[in-house]
């Protein structure tokens, strides 16, 4: 019996994150990036994002968890970001982003990690996110720039 609720609660788990992974998704495509969700189903040592999405000249990585009040990013799961862009995008790093994203109820919030940070392999060892964090990048603020630019 106790197998089985574990069981359930691990579905549980996984739909959350699937459901915040597909939200962020429509949020991007909402503000005029194109975006996909990268379908993998358990945890992997391949450096691939939760998500990848694309503005312009701009690739961003986005590793996503969904939480209640905060949200723990552990240095293994940034670091596969930057490999997925160091490794995979040929563009120079200045279109290439690293962004945790933390679904907390329905509020976003996000941090764009530096580039200086992992090349320097001075990465914390956990990122954590907190509700009432602002974060250091905003979807919307692209959306902003494109309407005031065309008026």
């Amino acid at each position: 019996m106790t197998k089985r609720v574990d069981i359930d609660a691990i579905r549980r788990w996984r739909r959350r994150g699937f459901y915040s992974e597909n939200a962020l998704v429509k949020l991007l495509q909402k503000n005029g990036f194109n975006a996909v969700r990268i379908p993998v189903s358990n945890p992997s040592l391949s450096p691939l994002p939760d998500v990848i999405a694309r503005k312009e000249n701009h690739i961003y990585a986005f590793e996503v968890k969904n939480a209640g009040y905060y949200a723990y990013f552990p240095k293994q799961q940034i670091e596969k970001l930057f490999r997925f862009l160091d490794e995979l995008i040929p563009l120079d790093k200045q279109f290439k982003h690293a962004v945790v994203a933390a679904h907390l109820g329905k509020k976003w919030v996000f941090k764009e990690i530096s580039w200086k940070d992992w090349e320097n392999g001075k990465l914390p060892e956990k990122v954590r996110i907190l509700k009432r964090d602002k974060g250091n990048f905003k979807i919307e603020q692209f959306s902003e720039l494109e309407n005031s630019e065309t008026n």
